[in-house]
């Protein structure tokens, strides 16, 4: 490695004025964590890294505060405030919602910059590149094949043949994870994970994040004078009130994993083969396993047939046995998770199981007038798709020795966050475009199920007519026939809900590129492309 870069890669990071940590929320958090082999964030110690390379910065944010409608709409509550707050005690936290935290519909559809807090303030795009030229600066999406531009995608590595061989033995890996001394509750939990079924997406997700986040030195907070530190740190809030959401206040300088290599950080020369890349990979197959049980669940609820192609794992045994496979997946993936022994990953990838239970109730016992909006929508796509992919990019990062509130960490949220909703509308809109047998399950499933969609939304702000429909979810005779019909007469409604998908698959390349520019990085970008252009 040339010795500027060890150099680089050696930074720390001095925020000036109230820019600043606590010692005493540091040792609280140190002591939080003392049971796992989380790093321990000291100051001093990261300092000692290499005291002559320490980097000034500043930074100054504008606040924006979101609308007043947006503030006062209800979300949806599984549990009790009082039972929700008994769940949570000082050393533990409950995570502000992706959406909180970034945008989800553009300006000119009324969305707003979300406002300003600990999670979401580190976004500068120069932080972590030391000056080295990155050759995707300004990179548009819009420039490529199949969105309106003219260059080749192809040009970008391929992100599939970049970790298929660390793929590859998969399926044999997971068959065994999922093994049970029942015979029919291991073949049922095992069905989908056959090689016939998909590209494996998000086990894919999980790989690349992994190799990109290598090519980033780890953040470290000091303090500006080299003694003194202030709890209003980046927001310069009242310690009352200081990340009320995020359980221990300083929560988000925790959470990174202790590495245990020389030098103490992950590179892209060591990282391939060590304790952290195998946890990574553990990751993959954790979220993978999640996902594959909430299909199974879904399916029962929805009374599906089919599901990638094949029949549901209920049609080929029974609801009670689906039921109970996908209960088991979700406890060794417990087991796993647990292993990885980071209490702040654990924490972070329960609240994503919490999500994919909180898109169902959602999705169930949403007040009719709420159905008409698309911040609604988008919230279940949220919790349904995008919080699984977002929560898993983060944890890739912290087991890759990068603290929660990092500029890496965050880059990472925004990216899963903004990727999981392009795949969710673009899904929406193959539900309309393509047919059975090539998405791998019933057509107008959602129509089907009661549920509107970004195209069904945004014909129905053409046609007023399609709102009482949408209200009462299509329950009465003609009501899909008739919202179909205005679909397809809409000369505006597909458009903009591509245009949608495309707004936020930019946005996660806008979050890729905070990373340093590698191999890894470019090949996310090629998969947001696909995300936006397949046709299955």
């Amino acid at each position: 490695m040339p010795q500027s870069t060890q150099n680089s890669r050696r930074r720390s990071l001095v925020f000036p004025g109230r820019f600043v940590f606590a010692t005493a929320l540091l040792a609280l958090q140190a002591e939080a964590f003392s049971g796992s082999n989380n790093q321990q964030w000291r100051p001093s110690t990261l300092a000692q890294r290499d005291s002559t390379h320490e980097i000034a910065m500043t930074a100054t944010f504008d606040k924006v505060s979101t609308s007043s409608i947006a503030a006062s709409r209800p979300k949806p509550v599984v549990v009790s405030e009082e039972a929700e707050a008994l769940s949570h005690s000082t050393t533990t936290m409950k995570l502000t919602p992706s959406y909180e935290l970034f945008q989800m519909l553009t300006e000119e559809e009324g969305g707003t910059v979300p406002e300003l807090t600990s999670g979401n303030c580190l976004r500068d795009g120069s932080v972590l590149k030391n000056g080295d030229e990155d050759t995707m600066e300004g990179e548009q999406l819009a420039e490529y094949k199949g969105l309106g531009g003219s260059r080749k995608i192809e040009t970008l590595p391929d992100p599939f043949k970049m970790v298929e061989k660390e793929l590859k033995p998969f399926a044999d890996s997971i068959s065994e994870l999922v093994s049970s001394d029942q015979p029919i509750l291991s073949m049922a939990a095992k069905h989908f994970f056959e090689k016939r079924h998909g590209k494996r997406f998000r086990p894919t997700i999980v790989q690349l994040v992994a190799k990109a986040v290598a090519a980033a030195e780890p953040e470290a907070i000091l303090q500006d004078d080299g003694e003194t530190f202030t709890s209003e740190f980046l927001l310069n809030k009242d310690p009352s009130d200081f990340e009320k959401t995020g359980g221990v206040a300083g929560w988000q300088w925790s959470g990174a994993s202790k590495i245990d290599v020389e030098g103490g950080m992950i590179t892209p020369e060591n990282h391939k083969g060590s304790d952290v890349w195998r946890k990574q990979a553990q990751l993959g197959q954790i979220v993978e396993m999640i996902h594959v049980a909430s299909l199974i669940h879904d399916d029962v609820l929805d009374e599906a047939d089919t599901r990638r192609g094949g029949e549901a794992v209920h049609k080929l045994y029974s609801n009670k046995v689906a039921v109970l496979a996908g209960d088991y997946l979700l406890a060794r993936a417990s087991v796993l998770l647990a292993r990885l022994e980071n209490t702040a990953v654990v924490q972070i990838m329960a609240t994503a199981l919490e999500s994919l239970v909180a898109g169902e109730i959602m999705q169930l016992k949403s007040a009719p007038e709420t159905l008409l909006e698309m911040e609604t929508y988008l919230r279940k796509s949220y919790y349904k798709t995008a919080s699984l992919i977002c929560y898993a990019a983060r944890s890739t990062a912290l087991l890759g020795g990068h603290a929660y509130g990092s500029t890496v960490a965050t880059a990472c949220e925004e990216f899963g966050f903004h990727l999981g909703l392009a795949y969710q509308i673009q899904d929406d809109i193959l539900d309309f475009t393509a047919a059975a047998t090539v998405l791998g399950k019933p057509a107008l499933a959602d129509m089907d199920l009661g549920l509107s969609t970004a195209p069904i939304l945004y014909a129905a702000q053409e046609a007023p007519h399609l709102r009482p429909l949408v209200m009462r979810r299509f329950k009465q005779k003609g009501d899909k026939k008739a919202a179909l019909e205005a679909l397809y007469k809409s000369p505006t409604a597909m458009n903009k809900a591509k245009e949608l998908a495309k707004f936020h698959a930019q946005r996660a390349v806008d979050a890729l590129l905070r990373l340093p520019q590698s191999e890894s990085r470019d090949a996310l970008v090629r998969l947001t492309h696909a995300v936006v252009t397949r046709k299955k």
